[in-house]
């Protein structure tokens, strides 16, 4: 027999109270007030310090991060932004991709965060790295690990005009078994040599083309065999220091003439903290939200780190901005709904 819950047993009591009856016993357990429930204690009180309001409760289902939204304005601008905060010992976190391990492209269709949410069911899903489509194929632009396989690569070469060839080094935020993740710059030579850096080759678009990446330049390079990985760039942060590597990275066009960089639009970036928070991040822009014009580069790093990060990675932005809780949306993706993406970053709990 289903056993009723003992509230249902008092309110089937106190129905009853008024019968002129001596069939039922006297109740012997005297009715308790319930206690009034501690509200639970701010796990990362230094977030909420600096205005960052924790909104988990507004997300049922999510068990594995703490979901906060940004105060309205950061540095006198106007803001809309959200952060997920999960530390690794609780958290594991992964890549979903295409599959174009070489730049080959793939018939894989693109899927938007969505699709990889009810696919996955993951509480906290980010979009990842660059991609591009051509000729009826999908192509990764960008680093994608899982599981120690690549679903794909950071581009290894760049051209204003096809003629004069460039080797960049991308950014990548990567995974090792038993370490923490951190950032730094990859190059793969096309072959089974992927090349690992500390610093990037600073490269630029208004000077002459570097060298292509070697083991021994742009420094002592290391193999490139992480458990999980994703690329984007530039590199926002690294060891604690701003460094920004967007020219390096040979991002949007010519530097002297193209500032993106130094305009405000959505972004999307993945970081770590000393103390091994895994902080995600997503901020909206494009006039989604009245008055909410997005970060730049320099902007973005500037929250992470205030945030504790010492490693950050700015991810795809723009469009493809977007951050999914519980399979909810946070911010208005700019292009009105969600871009369909050629990966994501995934939360989950271990």
């Amino acid at each position: 027999m289903k056993k009723l819950p003992l509230i249902s047993l008092l309110c089937l009591l106190a129905a009853c109270s008024g019968r002129a009856s001596t069939d039922y016993p006297e109740w012997r357990w005297p009715d308790k007030e319930p206690a009034e429930e501690e509200p639970a204690a701010e796990p990362w009180p230094a977030i909420t310090a600096l205005g960052w309001k924790n909104v988990t409760s507004s997300y049922p289902g999510t068990v594995c991060a703490n979901i906060y939204r940004s105060p309205a304005e950061i540095g006198g601008i106007k803001t809309v932004a959200y952060i997920a905060v999960a530390p690794l010992d609780k958290v594991q976190w992964d890549v979903r991709s295409i599959d174009d391990p070489t730049i080959q492209g793939t018939s894989d269709q693109l899927k938007t965060p969505s699709d990889y949410y009810n696919g996955t069911g993951a509480p906290v899903i980010i979009n990842g790295g660059y991609f591009f489509a051509e000729s009826g194929k999908r192509y990764n632009a960008s680093v994608a690990v899982s599981g120690g396989r690549f679903y794909g690569v950071n581009i290894n070469y760049a051209s204003m005009d096809w003629v004069t060839m460039y080797y960049p080094t991308r950014g990548v935020f990567y995974q090792d078994a038993g370490a923490n993740p951190a950032c730094g710059w990859t190059y793969w030579s096309g072959g089974a040599t992927h090349y690992l850096y500390d610093e990037p080759a600073a490269n630029s678009w208004s000077k002459d083309p570097l060298p292509a990446p070697d083991a021994s330049f742009p420094a002592t390079a290391r193999d490139f065999s992480p458990m999980t990985a994703i690329g984007g760039g530039p590199v926002l942060l690294k060891d604690g220091k701003t460094v920004n590597s967007w020219e390096a990275e040979l991002f949007y066009g010519n530097g002297a003439d193209d500032k993106m960089p130094q305009e405000r639009h959505p972004r999307t970036a993945i970081g770590i903290t000393p103390e091994g928070l895994l902080i995600l991040f997503v901020c909206e822009g494009r006039g989604m939200t009245e008055g909410v014009a997005g970060m730049t580069f320099a902007e973005e790093a500037e929250v992470l780190k205030s945030l504790g990060c010492s490693d950050a990675l700015n991810l795809d932005g723009g469009g493809s901005s977007c951050m999914l809780v519980a399979g909810t949306e946070t911010i208005k993706p700019s292009d009105g709904t969600q871009r369909p993406v050629g990966s994501v970053v995934i939360l989950k709990a271990k």
